[in-house]
């Protein structure tokens, strides 16, 4: 979470001190031989300091035995306030049915609802993003530095409601990385009605204020950079070389996170010449199977995932989606840069796995 306190731009002291005196690839446990979590070092918090992230791991057989050259990578993404695997595709199909090793994570606020008892806003996919991002590259790095061949070319991403978010979000922050993400049902951007309870729009709540001297404060560097739709970032992403194919589905009746700001984002990418593709479910759409509704929840996310991605993820599809050129973790550049309306956010991967940080001016 990067917002400003009292007026004043905090992002210079969390440059300064985000994981200054850490190492994360010297403090990464290793990966563990059959179906479990680890814990590993998330960058630093203004609200929550220093801290940790948990990794769940689902290999193909529950085994990491038994990974082949033709294994990918997914991350599943879980919902607002959720932990591991809930509210997003079922790990264990993603790691059985596409030969993969499914990845959830405990990101920044996993299991807190809005408000909190700390009284911190919503993150609102900055951290999270990057927190996904650090899990896949400590199962990346894992295998690499244990010898186990893997396919690099098939790194995906999907997530469910404030998943489907962060799953937006991690493909802004490694533009170069992902073969196939799909959203499910997530916050397309951090709209003034979400981030200040205005009424009207959205019924989530981030709990930001437009106030400067308020703790909670969310400028407009913030907020322009959660905007999934930002036509400059995605021109961009674009620019970098996101080839990724970017599948939405989305109802059109869903008040958490409304389909009209999600449309607004699917029309951006397209204008932007990204691959998009984009199903929006409407009342005509409900069969009681599949489509139960054409509101938040849609269907079982699994499912729905099978039904209009299933070709892009499959390696018994001749549309199976394979990312070109090396990814960001092997990159190691800071050419991931997205100016806002005071500086610019930039993720660096120098040292492998990416870290944030604001420059104000530039």
């Amino acid at each position: 979470m990067l917002f400003r306190k009292n007026g004043a731009s905090c992002f210079a002291f969390i440059s300064s001190l985000c994981l200054a005196n850490i190492t994360m690839a010297e403090t990464l446990p290793a990966l563990p031989e059959t179906d479990g979590a680890v814990d590993i070092p998330a960058q630093k918090s203004p609200y929550y300091g220093e801290r940790t992230i948990k990794v769940y791991v689902y290999y193909p057989g529950k085994s990491i035995k038994n990974i082949n050259e033709k294994t990918g990578l997914f991350l599943s993404l879980h919902n607002w306030g959720g932990t591991n695997s809930r509210g997003t595709p079922d790990p264990l199909v993603l790691s059985s049915r596409y030969n993969t090793v499914a990845i959830c994570v405990d990101y920044l606020q996993s299991g807190v609802s809005m408000p909190s008892k700390d009284g911190h806003p919503y993150d609102f996919g900055y951290l999270q993003a990057l927190d996904a991002l650090r899990a896949l590259y400590y199962v990346y790095n894992g295998l690499s530095e244990k010898g186990i061949a893997f396919d690099k070319s098939r790194l995906y991403c999907t997530g469910g409601s404030g998943g489907g978010n962060v799953t937006l979000m991690s493909n802004k922050f490694a533009p170069r990385t992902f073969a196939c993400i799909m959203d499910l049902s997530g916050m397309a951007s951090l709209s003034d009605d979400i981030a200040f309870n205005l009424p009207g729009g959205s019924k989530l709540n981030a709990c930001y204020s437009n106030d400067p001297s308020n703790k909670n404060y969310l400028g407009k560097d913030d907020q322009e950079l959660r905007d999934t739709g930002n036509k400059a970032h995605l021109a961009e992403m674009k620019k970098l070389g996101n080839r990724s194919k970017i599948v939405i589905s989305h109802g059109v009746d869903d008040s958490s996170c409304l389909a009209s700001d999600k449309k607004r984002v699917f029309e951006n990418m397209l204008a932007a010449g990204l691959d998009a593709e984009a199903h929006f479910i409407t009342k005509e759409n409900v069969d009681g199977t599949l489509i139960k509704d054409s509101a938040h929840a849609v269907g079982n996310r699994t499912d729905l995932l099978i039904h209009f991605a299933d070709k892009y993820f499959s390696p018994s599809s001749a549309e199976m989606k394979r990312n070109a050129g090396k990814c960001d973790f092997e990159l190691r550049d800071e050419k991931v840069k997205y100016k806002t309306a005071k500086g610019s956010f930039v993720i660096s991967y120098a040292k492998g796995y990416p870290e944030g940080n604001f420059i104000s001016g530039k």
